[in-house]
């Protein structure tokens, strides 16, 4: 049997998994936007947030809905600590300087995709949702084997849980027109480097391929 990524998901042994769309940055009033004056938000993150809540955030409804109608797992990761005071955090994000407190608005999944009662979300603390959570283990669990990807940003957590669950051994579907960084350039650019580890399909693409298999 030849090996290959580009198969076909099997419904009863996949998920969806939604990456960092959540208030803290996928929200212009968010917490990692709060000490940008608004002339510098507008030049560094006008760009992003106009294709994001134009055509990006749509098509991670799309899939939402797709996966909730074919009845399969819906998961969701978001920066968020597990203490108020973020001392839990990776030396990389205190670093940085952000802190999602626990429990705080900022580390809530955005309204426009807000998870079902019974479905999953993992807090994370890092890059990349394998390495700061139990998600293998749950994976495993749940019996899944094929892991579609989407979410924020491109280029930084979303190419970090591609890259994590193909070494892991999952086969991974990332919808590239249900992702998203600061440039067009950047977005393009990852979608070109991470090829090697996962397929690639459109939003579209992906709802026809469930729709085919029902």
């Amino acid at each position: 049997m030849q090996l290959t990524r580009n198969l076909p998901l099997d419904p009863a042994a996949s998920a969806l998994l939604f990456v960092d769309v959540q208030n803290f940055c996928a929200r212009r009033d968010g917490g990692e936007f709060k000490d940008v004056a608004p002339d510098e938000f507008e030049r560094k993150y006008g760009w992003f947030f106009d294709k994001f809540e134009r055509e990006t955030l749509p098509n991670m409804q799309k899939l939402q809905a797709a996966f909730r109608k074919a009845k399969i797992e819906v998961m969701y990761t978001t920066i968020e600590s597990l203490t108020k005071d973020g001392r839990d955090r990776s030396l990389d994000y205190k670093i940085t300087g952000f802190n999602v407190a626990k429990d705080s608005w900022d580390g809530k999944v955005l309204d426009a995709i807000a998870p079902e009662d019974d479905e999953i979300v993992l807090p994370k603390t890092s890059s990349s949702v394998f390495v700061s959570t139990h998600i293998d283990y749950v994976l495993r669990n749940l019996g899944v084997r094929q892991l579609v990807i989407c979410g924020l940003v491109t280029d930084q957590c979303v190419e970090s849980a591609v890259r994590d669950a193909c070494d892991l051994g999952y086969l991974v579907t990332q919808v590239s027109d249900a992702c998203l960084t600061y440039s067009q350039e950047r977005h393009d650019h990852s979608l070109k480097t991470i090829q090697g580890y996962c397929r690639h399909v459109t939003t579209d693409e992906l709802i026809s391929e469930l729709a085919s298999l029902r």
